[in-house]
Order: C-alpha cells, then structure tokens, then sequence
C-alpha cells in the first residue's frame, strides 16, 4: 500500500480537512489528526516501518507532525490502552482540536483507545449535512460529530449514549462550532430503553444514526451483540422514522458486510411493512476498499 499522494494531501487542506488517514498497510494504519500523528499497529515491526514511511512522507509533502502517537490493535476490546506519545513535546496539553471541512471537533489522546473522533464516517457526515434534515436522532453518539453538522444545518437534534463524559464532550463539540444546545438533546441512557419512550411520545424523525459497537452491555447488564441485535435496533429505528427518513446503518464488526446490512434492512423493512431503498455514499479516497467501517444509507418510503 501507499502513502497519500502530495495532491490528496493539498486537497484535504484545501476543503479544510486537516484529520484523515495517511497510510494504510499490514498490521498497521497511520493518521492525521490536525498537527498530530496516530499510528495504529499490530505489530512492532509494522509500527518502525510506519514511523520511517512518516518521515519519507513528510519530507515529500512539507507537513511537520507537532507529535507522534502510538496504540497498539489489541484482539480483545478489554485489552485496549490509549495511545502513547513516540515523540513531541510531551509538556503539550494531550487534548486539542481538528477540522473537517471547517467544522471543528476536539479529540483527546488521553481520554481512551479513541481520540474521540471517527475518521471512517466523513463522508456520511458530509451526506447529513448536504441533506439538511429537520429532526436528527443520533444513537450510540459517542462524541456526537453527526448531530453537530446536521445541526450546523439546522436540525434539531437527539443524542444518545450510555456515556456522560462522551456526551459532555459532545456538548463541547457543539460550543466549538457557536452552536447554542437550545434544541438539542443529550441522553445518558441505553439506546434500547429510549426508543419506546420516543415512540409512546410520538416522537419522528427524518435522519437516525445506528452506528453501535461490536459487543458492550447496557442498562441493566443487557448484553449487546451487533450480529444478534442488529434486526431488533432496526425496527427500533422504524418505529420514529418519518416517511422519508434516511437511517445509517453501520459497523465495525468484520463479520458483518455490506451486503448483511442489506439484508438486514429488508427484513426489518418487511417486519414493519414499509418500503425503502438502499445507497452508499461514494468511498474515500484515503481509505482503501474493505477498510473503515462497513456503513449503508436506508432511504424509508
């Protein structure tokens, strides 16, 4: 694999993109995250062949990387650490701010495995906006980055998650981007216990976000299975979409393809007795195919 080429560099800086993936290879991927760097590896061998590629590409291009992290791809979800700094100034605040065409997002290299910000979903992100859709739910939100540009166009906005701190980050985002909270609101609470209560209040909306994790237990330690609950949080998402919504259904797990999603969609479709379409928004360009997360768009009729 290559490193992004000089004018894909150029371009993203053009449009005001300054986080985005810079290499992708066996065993490791590097990123830009505003001045900073983020090498994901495997292996150790693949992270010094990464820090050296780094250097050549940044002799090519002019970009000077403020500092460099690394964490390492563990099998297992609990194994996860967060990044480590390589090189840099460490006396440097470890939190701090990129932008992605000109919407500002903080990111925090000391708050997890996750800087708070997923670099795989730009293009989705850039769909929300271009849509511009009145009433935005967001679940699994994290740090929020698609209700704040659906809000940027003038939506109001539903956020949830289990965690408060990634919501109070969330909120955060919001600020970061002049956005007043008014209109908007954030629920610390298990996605699967907010859906009937939107529904009994007769709650729509016309763009919902399912972007869950693999595996985790929410309230009551009800456990999570995307493979298992991906149809159950599909006819969840039906029951408040409005004629016309657009529902995102994405995952990180790589037993799940694009086509499983698909079929998902069409049994929850059929389950509710309504109809619908499919799209993907075009790929990346600093992502090669098969990498990031597998997402598809359910238009409802």
């Amino acid at each position: 694999m290559h490193w992004i080429t000089p004018d894909l560099y150029a371009a993203f800086e053009a449009e005001g993109t300054n986080a985005h993936r810079l290499f992708t290879g066996p065993h490791v991927w590097v990123e830009r995250l505003g001045a900073d760097v983020l090498i994901s590896y495997k292996t150790e061998a693949a992270r010094a062949a990464a820090i050296d590629g780094l250097h050549a590409w940044e002799e090519q291009t002019g970009f000077r990387s403020r500092r460099v992290f690394a964490r390492f791809l563990p099998r297992q979800n609990p194994e996860r650490v967060a990044p480590v700094l390589l090189s840099g100034d460490a006396s440097l605040a470890f939190h701090g701010e990129i932008t992605e065409r000109g919407v500002r997002f903080g990111i925090d290299f000391g708050a997890g495995y996750s800087a708070g910000f997923f670099l795989d979903q730009r293009a989705n992100r850039a769909f929300v906006q271009a849509r511009a859709p009145k009433r935005l739910l967001n679940t699994f939100a994290y740090t929020c980055s698609f209700s704040v540009v659906a809000a940027l166009a003038g939506a109001q906005t539903v956020s949830v998650d289990l965690s408060k701190k990634s919501l109070d980050r969330g909120r955060a985002n919001f600020l970061l981007n002049g956005l007043s909270l008014e209109g908007h609101r954030f629920f610390a609470d298990d996605v699967m216990d907010v859906f009937p209560r939107l529904e009994r209040r007769g709650e729509r909306f016309n763009a919902i976000i399912l972007d869950p994790p693999t595996f985790s237990r929410g309230n009551r330690g009800r456990l999570w299975r995307v493979e298992e609950h991906l149809e159950e949080l599909l006819a969840a998402a039906l029951s408040v979409a409005d004629a016309g919504a657009s529902i995102l259904i994405s995952t990180n797990c790589t037993r799940l393809d694009r086509r499983a999603l698909e079929r998902a969609g069409r049994f929850a479709l059929k389950t509710a007795r309504r109809g619908g379409d499919f799209h993907q928004e075009p790929p990346l360009p600093d992502f090669p195919p098969g990498e990031g997360a597998q997402t598809l768009w359910l238009d409802v009729r």
